[in-house]
């Protein structure tokens, strides 16, 4: 199955009221063994746990630039990113 779209995406610091706004698309691929592959090009928004963004070597929430790809195995969990471009934001350094 494949899922293609566009989306608003906003962060904002509740202290501060401080706020990022960024647009983003994303193809959304399910494959037949349960496994998802998310590919973005352009901007694309980033979540990542504190573990997942040290094994990957990038900011655990950020916006990222270029070509983006995520892989999840069926149970959910991250096995790989893949990107082709550079960290845009770091949401938490920029909304401190």
């Amino acid at each position: 199955m494949l899922r293609t779209g566009s989306f608003r995406h906003s962060y904002t610091n509740l202290s501060t009221g401080k706020a990022i706004t960024e647009n983003a698309s994303a193809k959304f691929t399910a494959h037949a063994d349960g496994s998802v592959t998310v590919t973005s090009r352009g901007r694309s928004p980033s979540f990542l746990s504190p573990a997942d963004a040290k094994r990957f070597g990038l900011p655990a929430v950020s916006v990222l630039a270029g070509r983006l790809t995520f892989s999840f195995d069926s149970d959910g969990n991250l096995t790989s990113v893949s990107l082709r471009g550079r960290v845009l934001v770091n949401v938490c350094a920029a909304l401190s």
